[in-house]
């Protein structure tokens, strides 16, 4: 049986990571768009109270839990640089900004841990997905 703590700690470090990024951007957001200031708060506790789940114990909910989170903030990363959020046109075609690149990067990392450890789960006929 493979061995999914190394997967399971890359996971938690890369939502402690989304966490770090949104935290050091959060002051520009708050001063710039209220709502999204408020959505990188929530996310940020999202982020630190599913990265530290899944490294007490292994649980089916955790990996998923990680997976949309991380997708849902890669997802609101490209819509944001590519057509705008209402109040945040600011930030179209701004694909280079020293966090965003870094931002994406640690998003698709986890999000592909997530479906890699799903489509292992489901290889081997588990229902620890």
């Amino acid at each position: 049986m493979t061995d999914f703590r190394p997967r399971r700690a890359v996971t938690a470090l890369g939502l402690l990571g989304i966490a770090l990024i949104h935290l050091l951007d959060l002051p520009g957001k708050l001063k710039e768009t209220l709502y999204l200031g408020a959505a990188y708060i929530l996310l940020i506790v999202a982020s630190v109270g599913v990265a530290e789940y899944p490294m007490r114990r292994r649980d089916r909910r955790a990996r998923p839990a990680a997976t949309v989170l991380a997708a849902a903030v890669l997802l609101g990363c490209v819509v944001n640089r590519s057509v705008g959020l209402p109040g945040a046109m600011d930030d179209i075609g701004n694909w280079l900004e020293p966090l965003g690149p870094a931002s994406v990067f640690v998003e698709a990392v986890v999000v592909v841990l997530g479906l890699s450890g799903l489509v292992d789960s489901m290889a081997r006929g588990s229902t620890d997905v």
